[in-house]
């Protein structure tokens, strides 16, 4: 049970956090007081951390059953939640359960039951109705980014869910939202509402500017925007999945460093996207608006609306990803003249100047290597480093970051020297094993 201000200090050092914000002090002040609680906090203010704590002050260490649940609409989100608490370094048990991977994974690791377990709708109500866990006796229920988590696609699992629930003394409800509804299904008692969402929706440091697209085929003006902009951070987000396709192809064409991200990829092929993106090895990402939250990526400078959504959430979760926390970021409307303005834009943007025969961006100073070795073969960031500099010859300013996963490893490797390293330790052994070893495709 998490009840010591020192246990918390310690947890903030392991995150290297110097001290909670207003709105992770205010939930925790809420979360000692009766009745559930509904948290409003713009993308990127620190909402996991603020439900962890209250979770983990709930846990007794002394029980051996899933004592919380927490829910979120995508893996991204629900893998992002598990690598924060693990990173808090409790001890306890987590497991993470999503589509797009072997249940039978899942279902070996549950038959030791985690004293949390996070998931996905879907296959949270699929574990429950195939007797894999038992959540009997879930005493703290948490539904992050509620307004995806309960909209109407999921009603069936989730009222399952909430009907197999029956010992579940606090809930907890996330949303960088505010105005949205929480079915009668979810049966709130006492709820109380910590609202940090500005009345606009905006954060205070975002500028948005409007840009004019003389052709309905915004592509021309979205390359001409990618050259002035520069080499920048960027997130370019369509409607659908097929145009987020063809606008990546034609940038392709242009020989610009980018990649598309949608819900249509293979998990793994998502996740190494997202390294990719982490460790700057890409710095443009053409996605659909999987990518407005819930995503362990870092602040982004430039948010480009290829296509402007028709609601107004959307709009304001792409417009999260950038100017978080008091910085500053810029959002663009790339819009034809004849197309209108969304009802939602109270006050119509100025409009931002396309200059001519700017040459494009510089290639990212990274890209991103492969090892075949990881975790479970007893391989830590460390192994690389040593590994990459004695057999590779780089140096410590060569090699950014580092994720070791539990079967592999991606490394970020300066541009112009990784073709070198490879060849250079083709042929060796890290930890004493021989690893495949190439560029992440």
């Amino acid at each position: 049970m998490l009840d010591s201000i020192l246990q918390t200090e310690k947890i903030l050092e392991r995150l290297n956090i110097k001290a909670l914000n207003d709105m992770q002090v205010a939930t925790s002040i809420a979360d000692k007081k009766d009745g559930d609680v509904i948290l409003l906090s713009p993308t990127g203010s620190g909402k996991t951390l603020a439900f962890l704590l209250p979770v983990l002050r709930r846990i007794d260490p002394n029980s051996t059953a899933i004592q919380a649940l927490i829910i979120a609409p995508s893996r991204e989100l629900a893998l992002q939640i598990e690598s924060v608490l693990k990173n808090m370094g409790t001890g306890y048990k987590v497991n993470c359960c999503y589509g797009g991977h072997p249940m039978r994974i899942e279902k070996k690791s549950l038959m030791h039951p985690p004293t949390i377990l996070i998931g996905t709708p879907g296959r949270i109500g699929d574990h429950i109705q195939r007797e894999n866990v038992d959540v009997s006796q879930v005493k703290t229920l948490v539904l992050d980014e509620f307004d995806k988590t309960l909209e109407f696609g999921f009603h069936k699992e989730m009222i399952f869910i909430m009907e197999s629930l029956i010992s579940v003394n606090r809930k907890m409800l996330t949303s960088a939202t505010a105005a949205i509804e929480v079915p009668d299904f979810v049966v709130l008692e006492k709820p109380q509402t910590l609202n940090f969402i500005s009345e606009s929706g905006k954060p205070k440091g975002l500028s948005i500017k409007q840009v004019i697209s003389p052709e309905r085929d915004k592509l021309g003006t979205l390359y001409k925007m990618i050259c002035q902009l520069g080499d920048a951070s960027m997130l370019i987000f369509c409607n659908h999945r097929d145009s987020v396709e063809r606008v990546s192809d034609f940038l392709r064409t242009k020989d610009i460093v980018q990649n598309y991200f949608h819900g249509g990829l293979e998990q793994l092929d998502r996740e190494r996207i997202l390294t990719k993106f982490r460790n700057e090895s890409l710095k443009i990402l053409v996605t659909t608006d999987l990518a407005a939250r819930g995503l362990d990526i870092p602040e982004i400078k430039y948010v480009i609306h290829y296509h402007t959504p028709t609601r107004e959430d959307p709009f304001i979760h792409r417009n999260g990803r950038t100017a978080r926390m008091d910085a500053k970021g810029r959002a663009f409307m790339i819009m034809h003249p004849e197309e209108p303005m969304p009802s939602y834009i109270r006050t119509p943007p100025g409009v931002f100047e396309l200059k001519e025969n700017v040459p494009p961006p510089e290639k990212p100073t990274w890209r991103t290597l492969y090892i075949g070795k990881g975790k479970k073969d007893k391989v830590n960031k460390i192994d690389v480093v040593g590994f990459l500099s004695k057999k590779g010859k780089l140096e410590k300013g060569d090699i950014g970051l580092i994720e070791v996963r539990d079967f592999f490893c991606y490394v970020a490797v300066n541009r112009k020297k990784i073709h070198e390293t490879i060849r250079l330790v083709g042929n060796q052994k890290i930890k004493g094993k021989k690893a495949r070893i190439e560029i992440a495709k």
